[in-house]
């Protein structure tokens, strides 16, 4: 089945030129023209995806991602006008998975949706089949079907919060740098700071301390991270 992307913008040229520019490459969409008809209509629908501006009326896209990470891990490629680093590194923190500044070439928007895409899509060969489950204590991640678990519990993550555990289970021995971690969660063309790989990690650990798993991450002063004792 084709891909479902919700194109949320204020502006319906916009609106136009990026459901265009997706349906042209084989893609469905779906538009909405603020930030509550955004939340309204991903209730109603299953979307695969959402293209959502940051700077609208009423409720911008930062605050519409805040709410949908509350209980949905939907990959997010932001909008904005303004190329600024700090809206930059806010939407990515947040649980922004790209960001793109306009105005826009509707050709890399299409290539931006389609990595994050084959991203979230991404099957392991039948030789990783023991791999598709990760594991160590009471942690465990399904990676064929995106779900974590601790203690029987099922935490909600988000794609790059996915990616950077999945990475630490993989080398539950290693020591992860900050560079490592932003290579295997983010796409390539995206500059991502130190103080948004903290922040990711930060995330997680709230997310697993509501669980009971204050020690899923440990940090390697001057090194980086690595997996902790997951409740063990």
């Amino acid at each position: 089945m084709a891909p479902r992307i919700l194109v949320v913008d204020d502006d319906p040229h916009i609106r136009e030129v990026i459901c265009f520019a997706l349906e042209k490459a084989g893609m469905t969409t779906d538009v909405a023209g603020d930030g509550r008809a955004a939340l309204q209509r991903f209730r109603q629908r299953p979307t695969d995806m959402l293209v959502l501006d940051v700077g609208m009326p009423e409720l911008d896209g930062l605050e519409v991602c805040r709410e949908l990470r509350k209980t949905s891990a939907v990959p997010i490629l932001f909008l904005s006008a303004r190329d600024d680093e700090i809206d930059r590194v806010l939407g990515l923190e947040i649980g922004g998975d790209d960001y793109v500044t306009k105005p826009f070439s509707p050709r890399e928007l299409v290539a931006r949706v389609n990595v994050i895409l084959r991203r979230m899509r991404t099957v392991p060969a039948a030789t990783e089949l023991a791999e598709l489950v990760l594991s160590k204590g009471r942690l465990r991640l399904d990676v064929a079907g995106r779900t974590t678990t601790f203690s029987e519990r099922s935490i909600v993550l988000t794609n790059m919060e996915f990616g950077i555990l999945r990475r630490l289970l993989e080398r539950p021995a290693h020591v992860l740098t900050r560079q490592q971690i932003v290579d295997a969660s983010h796409a390539s063309n995206v500059h991502v700071s130190d103080r948004t790989v903290d922040s990711h990690v930060r995330n997680i650990r709230a997310k697993f301390a509501k669980a009971g798993g204050a020690d899923v991450i440990e940090t390697v002063h001057g090194a980086g991270f690595r997996l902790g004792r997951c409740g063990a």
